[in-house]
């Protein structure tokens, strides 16, 4: 089992939490950044754990956008440490807090994703989004834009038009643990092929249902994997065979083996 989005970098322990999802059945993450700070300590966890994590650096957009100079920082480590990334993420657009933004306008969040995509093309990394809602066709035409083969739509809510836009372009869609509690998310199972399906946590981020008051954590995705075979009407372990399959072809070449050669004993 895969974990397609989580905040590693969030977590405390993380040694033996780790040892703990892997003896769950846990095979690998994908641990996103938020910020240069957390680009940093996801691409330091990389090379800590070389075949458990595909490492992206990024920023998130529910937040100020960076400063030139962080931008620049980034853009010197992406390039320094390039044999470490498997991604570009976590990026997209704001919709939860940008009201709250001073500074920094709709336009102006779209200007920086687009950049961000032009990097995902330079790097022939993939891009992991965070693009909800109404937010979710604009990032798509900047996917189409630029011609991006590889893209993640974390934690989607969209129109089924739009589901079906991104399914049809090849693009990836993940659900949560919400799915196991959540019509919402029960209906974009059944929208989404399964060969295009991931499944997340969002780690820390806390659930409801049955894992009120529970850590989150990715051994949720065994009940995730269940419920999706539920819907879909497949058995389990076809479910789970599928979503292995879509998280490799997702990252590869980026494969996690090949961070394991001598350029990961450098410190960052």
């Amino acid at each position: 089992m895969f974990d397609a989005h989580i905040h590693l970098h969030q977590y405390k322990d993380i040694d033996r939490q780790i040892e703990q999802w892997q003896q769950a059945g846990i095979e690998g993450v994908a641990a996103v950044s938020t910020d240069l700070r957390s680009s940093y300590e996801t691409l330091s966890l990389k090379q800590r754990y070389p075949d458990f994590i595909f490492a992206a650096i990024g920023f998130h957009p529910e937040q100020p956008l960076p400063s030139s100079r962080d931008i620049t920082e980034w853009e010197n480590l992406l390039r320094r440490e390039r044999h470490l990334i498997s991604a570009i993420g976590e990026v997209g657009l704001p919709y939860y807090t940008l009201h709250e933004q001073q500074h920094d306008s709709l336009e102006h969040y779209i200007a920086f994703l687009d950049e961000m995509t032009c990097i995902s093309k330079r790097e022939s990394l993939p891009i992991i989004l965070h693009a909800v809602h109404s937010h979710t066709p604009i990032a798509y035409d900047l996917l189409i834009r630029h011609h991006i083969l590889k893209a993640h739509f974390h934690w989607l809510k969209a129109a089924p038009s739009v589901v079906k836009q991104i399914t049809d372009s090849g693009y990836y869609i993940s659900v949560t643990p919400e799915a196991c509690y959540r019509e919402r998310d029960q209906d974009l199972i059944r929208h989404v092929p399964l060969k295009q399906l991931l499944t997340e946590t969002d780690g820390p981020w806390p659930f409801s249902g049955p894992f009120q008051n529970k850590a989150t954590s990715p051994v949720f995705i065994e009940d995730v994997i269940k419920k999706i075979a539920e819907v879909k009407g497949k058995d389990i372990m076809t479910v789970q065979k599928q979503c292995k399959q879509n998280m490799l072809a997702l990252f590869e070449p980026s494969a996690l083996n090949a961070a394991g050669s001598e350029e990961n004993e450098r410190t960052i």
